[in-house]
């Protein structure tokens, strides 16, 4: 009886825990048609972003939007990175330090519609930061104590795209996640 007892709890954590490690990689799509000219809709392509998860860099697709009229409008992608590090002194004490990196948003610059059809490009993420970036923004308690980060520690935290049109106060388009 004690076997079965155990199973039967095992089994409900495992489901919880797969359940979560899912919802936490959720990429969310939002599309806010009050902040676009009345009438705009997808053309072709496809709106998206995505994550390769070799280099944790983002990638938002291309794709062309029409109804859009002479509105001009623009896309950007802004990511942010977190890594795990620590601070050691001279005796060996180690300090667990967080450290985050928000990369330089990257933009489509002014898009201009032609025959009242938008093209947008793609966007990809800059370069992932390295160890040196995050090292520059860990905070150890005084200068005699070294940073160092762990390896492997650098993390994909979040992303966000938007698009948005000219003479609108929000983005048409937000696309976030993981």
């Amino acid at each position: 009886m004690l076997r079965r007892i155990l199973f039967i709890l095992t089994v409900p954590f495992a489901a919880v825990i797969a359940f979560s490690t899912a919802a936490s990689a959720a990429i969310t799509t939002n599309i806010n048609p009050a902040n676009a000219p009345t009438g705009t809709h997808l053309q072709s392509g496809t709106i998206g972003c995505s994550v390769d998860p070799a280099t944790q860099l983002v990638t938002c697709s291309t794709f062309e939007l029409a109804g859009v009229g002479n509105a001009n409008a623009t896309g950007a992608l802004d990511t942010t990175y977190s890594a795990t590090g620590q601070c050691r002194n001279h005796g060996g004490q180690i300090v667990p330090v967080k450290s985050s990196v928000q990369t330089a948003p990257v933009t489509t610059g002014s898009l201009s519609p032609k025959n009242g059809r938008l093209s947008v490009p793609s966007l990809t993420s800059s370069p992932v930061p390295t160890a040196a970036d995050f090292e520059a923004q860990a905070t150890c308690p005084n200068g005699n104590w070294t940073k160092e980060l762990l390896n492997g520690s650098i993390t994909l935290s979040s992303f966000t795209y938007t698009l948005t049109f000219a003479g609108f106060t929000g983005a048409y388009i937000t696309i976030t996640g993981p």
